[in-house]
């Protein structure tokens, strides 16, 4: 199977036979997994015993042999076995004289290179990036675009003939910008590099959803650990809309609508967004309409219109300031010092979220707790996943409310309940879209001065990569509080920011400052995000996003379907952009 090799062990030692188990890199401190019991060998016959095992390709491997008496340890053997691989683990004895034992691995059949698939959808879309790119230059080719228009509407260039108006000229044609000219000059200032950082992350996140074709480093990770492509996408979505809010506000507020206004329009979004997850973006409707007692309550849109409800009314209380005309104390940080109840709001904020998670007594864990549970920590504490964040989702929504699937429950083997979106994370959900909104407000107070804005976000990645550091002493498990999508740690949410804060800055200079890309295919998607995400959700499991593959079992089959489907959603949202359909709530 996928992510899987065969083991064949060949036992040539007398009674009593051997126990295999095994532990992946991945599992930090985690109890050996047993797997098979090879019995020994049949002196008589001289036939040794064999034992056959599927293995885990996605890690390295710690496998160890000893005896089914006494526990004794023969062997201890670190191996990567590669995806479809056939091995075989000979035991025998070296020396009679002091029962030495030999335990050695011959390669069967040679794994087969599962990557390849990816190189050949990378070369796919350059070639297709180079047919565009290739079409843009030759459409600024006079003969070449007066052919390509009198070929596309041959009565349009007939009438222009008729009038004497001439070909079209350069400013008629296709340009880097992908808005219409029809648009209204205040659309067109509009920050293509917001929509575009929204929309990077939306594709990227579609397509791990639809199964980033099913390779484990397109999962999230099973518990601590480095950010991967999915547990970064939904703290960048996050951050972003953060940084929209600021810009929204500013721009409701400008055209004369009150804050009460403003405000019920705020309340009304949240409650949409929390609606829509609850109920249609929910796997539990698969089970019928009225499957309330196993309705998954937390999830993305909930956490998201609950963000946005906090941070859009903590930001619609000091809205009105971004002038870039203050005048108080330390000019350098005017985007800073005006909005200090923010700050010590946002602070009380993180002060809960810690008092929680380390001082709230939890029920046969220790105080404290921060693991996976399941096999993790030795399995001491296998009920314990998530400590007191999973304690607070149990007590307060149900067992049977929250996700039954988190990601530990692979690579621990939890049997816990756990929601990745829960209460407790929804705390630094906040933090994280506020530290957008930080971004939102740069671009406001700096307006139209692109050192100034630039400069700043580099300064505030360089501040969360120095807390991330200190949080997290540069290590993967040994930090004060390790960088965890699950918990949606406070380390994860200031790695997270420092990458955001950088990756906007690239894109903000790319396409708003030198207007070098227009951001497109992102632009499109990031232009329409609701729609794209609740609609790849709901049609997932139907053609032409989803259909029946011959083989199951292949990645280059995942890798098809899920880049199709991907696709096809950018060219949906292109479509409807260029009919200037937008689904806002």
């Amino acid at each position: 199977r996928m992510d899987r090799a065969l083991l064949l062990v060949r036992n040539e030692l007398p009674a009593p036979g051997l126990r295999l188990a095994a532990r992946s890199s991945s599992c930090y401190q985690c109890l050996y997994e047993f797997l098979a019991f090879v019995p020994p060998s049949n002196e008589s016959l001289r036939k040794p015993g064999t034992a056959s095992v599927m293995v885990d390709t996605q890690h390295p491997l710690t496998l160890l042999l000893n005896s089914s008496v006494g526990d004794r340890d023969l062997c201890k053997i670190q191996y990567h076995f590669g995806e479809f691989g056939n091995y075989s683990l000979v035991v025998e004895i070296l020396s009679t004289s002091n029962q030495t034992v030999s335990c050695d691995l011959i390669i069967n059949e040679s794994p087969i290179n599962s990557y390849l698939p990816i190189l050949f959808a990378f070369l796919v879309y350059m070639g297709i990036l180079a047919v565009l790119i290739a079409g843009r230059l030759l459409m600024k080719i006079d003969p070449v675009r007066n052919w390509v228009y009198k070929k596309l509407n041959p009565r349009e260039i007939d009438r222009q003939i008729n009038s004497e108006l001439g070909s079209p000229n350069t400013t008629d044609s296709i340009n880097c910008d992908p808005a219409p000219h029809s648009w209204s000059t205040a659309s067109r200032r509009r920050l293509c590099s917001l929509d575009t950082f929204r929309g990077l992350s939306l594709v990227i996140m579609v397509f791990v959803n639809y199964g980033g074709g099913k390779y484990w480093f397109f999962k999230h990770e099973g518990w601590n650990g480095k950010l991967h492509f999915p547990s970064a996408l939904f703290s960048r979505f996050v951050f972003i809309m953060g940084t929209s809010i600021s810009l929204s506000l500013s721009s409701m507020l400008r055209w004369e609508s009150s804050k009460w206004k403003v405000l019920r329009k705020i309340l009304w979004r949240s409650f949409l967004l929390i609606l829509l997850g609850i109920i249609v973006v929910n796997p539990n409707y698969c089970l019928g309409p009225l499957s309330w007692d196993n309705l998954r309550i937390p999830g993305v849109l909930q956490r998201l219109g609950f963000t946005y409800l906090v941070v859009a009314s903590l930001q619609l209380m000091f809205t009105g300031t971004e002038s870039g005309t203050w005048e108080g104390p330390c000019p350098a940080l005017q985007d800073i010092l005006p909005y200090w109840p923010q700050w010590i709001f946002i602070l009380m904020l993180e002060v809960i979220w810690l008092c929680l998670t380390f001082l709230l007594p939890v029920p046969d864990c220790p105080r404290g707790y921060l693991g996976p549970g399941g096999i993790g920590d030795f399995g001491n504490y296998p009920n314990c996943t998530g400590g007191a964040a999973g304690y607070i989702d149990r007590l307060l929504l149900g067992e049977k409310h929250i996700y039954q699937h988190p990601s530990s429950s692979v690579t621990y083997q939890t049997t816990m309940p756990y929601d990745p979106e829960g209460i407790l994370g929804t705390i630094n959900s906040i933090v994280m879209a506020f530290l957008g909104l930080q971004a939102g407000k740069i671009t406001l107070f700096y307006r139209d001065q692109h050192k100034q804005i630039m400069s700043r976000f580099v300064i505030w990645s360089i501040v969360m990569g120095i807390i991330s550091a200190i949080l997290t002493k540069c290590s993967k498990e040994e930090g004060f509080i390790p960088v965890n999508k699950n918990l949606w740690s406070i380390s994860y949410v200031t790695t997270t920011s420092c990458f955001a804060f950088f990756l906007l800055l690239l894109i903000y200079y790319l396409v708003d400052v030198k207007k070098w890309w227009s951001g497109a295919p992102f632009l499109y998607p990031g232009m329409n995000s609701i729609l794209v995400y609740i609609g790849h959700g709901v049609f997932a499991n139907y053609f032409p996003f989803k259909w029946k593959m011959k083989d199951s079992q292949s990645h280059a089959e995942h890798l098809t379907q899920n880049l199709v489907a991907t696709t096809l959603w950018v060219i949906i949202s292109y479509l409807l952009y260029r009919r200037r359909i937008f689904w806002k709530i």
